[in-house]
């Protein structure tokens, strides 16, 4: 694995670490095969209940594509469709992730690092982050699936200002247009992030997942909503160990132990 990618598990956490600080993070091709073996090994694991996405170094989270690896990732045709195929598909699988997912932001967060933060559930930053998508500056054609996520996180109006204006937006902004859900002092950002996902590790993971999967239906056109998966992920928290758990620990006045089963 590339020591451009790192991960490390802490609790029931599991953390994933672009680190290419020298390039503000940049992505290659390689670290996006390196970050699809880290999350492969996140789902796999029953110990770990979040997964929390950020950057090395404290200058940037992900500023996008690393363009000095353009010429031996991008050069032909071919080429160019296999990065694209790579990135879009890592993008849908941040999405989809059965797990819940933090993305952890300081200092800039641009262009595909933006989409990456944009594909996790939940984004916390510093009061010194920012953020831009300079698609429009670059001639870039930005899909379906990746605007459509903008579009679900701060609506049509904003999401066309984001492209349309391709500027950089400060982290209250950001907030004011729900981009992110929290702006923190740089010192307190880890805490807020841990402690966060803290709670939700400790809480019943069938029933996260089971939110996690209706809320992504509820976004997708009706005729293509598959509510009798979301039935089943209700049944089967209704179904679990968990339940027990949970109603038993509520009489108990005690807190519960959830198994995830």
């Amino acid at each position: 694995m590339t020591d451009k990618m790192l991960s490390h598990k802490r609790g029931g956490i599991g953390i994933m670490t672009f680190n290419n600080p020298e390039k503000h993070n940049a992505v290659s091709l390689e670290m996006w095969e390196a970050v699809e073996r880290i999350l492969a090994d996140f789902v796999a694991d029953p110990e770990i209940r979040v997964v929390v996405v950020t950057g090395a170094g404290g200058k940037a989270f992900v500023s996008g594509a690393d363009i000095s690896k353009f010429e031996s990732e991008r050069a032909s045709e071919e080429a160019v469709a296999r990065y694209n195929a790579t990135v879009d598909r890592m993008y849908g699988t941040i999405y989809d992730l059965p797990k819940p997912t933090i993305a952890m932001i300081r200092g800039f967060c641009i262009g595909g690092g933006l989409g990456l933060a944009v594909a996790c559930d939940m984004r916390f930053c510093t009061e010194a982050s920012s953020f831009s998508l300079p698609a429009a500056k670059l001639g870039l054609g930005y899909g379906f699936n990746g605007l459509k996520r903008f579009v679900d996180l701060v609506g049509p109006s904003r999401a066309k200002e984001i492209f349309y204006s391709a500027r950089r937006y400060g982290a209250a902004e950001a907030l004011a247009m729900g981009l992110v859900n929290y702006v923190l002092p740089d010192g307190e950002l880890d805490k807020a992030v841990e402690d966060m996902a803290a709670t939700i590790a400790d809480n019943a993971p069938l029933t996260v997942a089971a939110v996690k999967r209706i809320v992504q239906e509820t976004v997708k056109d009706p005729e293509r909503r598959d509510l009798a998966a979301c039935e089943r992920a209700v049944a089967a928290c209704f179904a679990s160990q968990d339940y027990v758990e949970g109603r038993r620990a509520f009489m108990e006045k005690r807190k519960p132990r959830f198994l995830g089963r």
